[in-house]
């Protein structure tokens, strides 16, 4: 056999061996890049699956209860000035459902949770200070609001003018905390862990909402304050929007 023709065989296996090993290497790195994407993306839910809900979206819609709850203190205040006669109960309702909801959950998750990662990070501490301070505040007021929302205290011109004073300083402190929380704080505290930290957090967030209320504890709290709205005629949202 000639020198030629074996060296045309050796090239020809060597060129086939290199062609099968490309391919080999082709497949795994498709397959790695398919498995990676697969990990990387949005699990689909199986049914009756309850949704996940990340740590920033968590307490962030937790302060929308908040809200409607200022928005209720706000109608409080409005008819103590104006004199209307109203039963304190709707004031007392609301107030515990700010102890309950947002003081002894709400506000203990960033207390436990979000302050120290900040502190322990240099970041934003002069903020978490502050906002701290301010839920230390809140819960003198809310203890304050209780206090003088009963119907014995609330007949008293005096007491009612005190009720109203507590109510509006509440009022005035939570809505640029919350808005300075919504914008800077829960934004800065995504980057501040990681992936994975964060994603666990979420699930530790729910599983304590879950321990405090039941199941479907978050709707629950949406259902009680639209109830007091329904009491005050202030639920239906068409008789805010502006005549122009």
């Amino acid at each position: 056999m000639s020198k030629l023709i074996v060296n045309s065989r050796r090239q020809f296996v060597g060129g086939v061996a290199a062609a099968g090993g490309s391919l080999v290497l082709s497949a795994c790195s498709k397959s790695v890049d398919t498995a990676a994407k697969q990990q990387d993306a949005p699990r689909k839910k199986e049914a009756g699956e309850e949704e996940e809900v990340s740590p920033a979206e968590d307490l962030m819609r937790e302060h929308g209860v908040l809200k409607r709850i200022l928005l209720v203190y706000r109608e409080g205040i409005r008819r103590i000035d104006s004199k209307e006669d109203f039963s304190p109960d709707v004031l007392a309702s609301s107030a515990g459902m700010i102890r309950r909801f947002i003081e002894e959950y709400h506000e203990k998750l960033e207390e436990e949770h979000l302050f120290p990662r900040f502190r322990k990070a240099g970041s934003l501490v002069e903020l978490v200070d502050v906002l701290e301070e301010q839920h230390k505040r809140g819960r003198v007021l809310t203890e304050m609001i209780l206090h003088f929302s009963t119907s014995a205290a609330f007949q008293n011109a005096q007491i009612r003018l005190n009720l109203r004073d507590a109510l509006q300083r509440f009022v005035r402190m939570y809505e640029p905390h919350e808005a300075r929380e919504d914008t800077v704080l829960f934004p800065a505290f995504r980057k501040l862990v990681s992936a994975q930290e964060y994603a666990a957090l979420g699930e530790e967030f729910e599983n304590k909402e879950h321990q405090l209320f039941g199941a479907d504890g978050f709707e629950k709290n949406v259902e009680e304050v639209a109830g007091i709205e329904q009491s005050l005629g202030i639920y239906d949202l068409a008789q805010f929007t502006p005549s122009v």
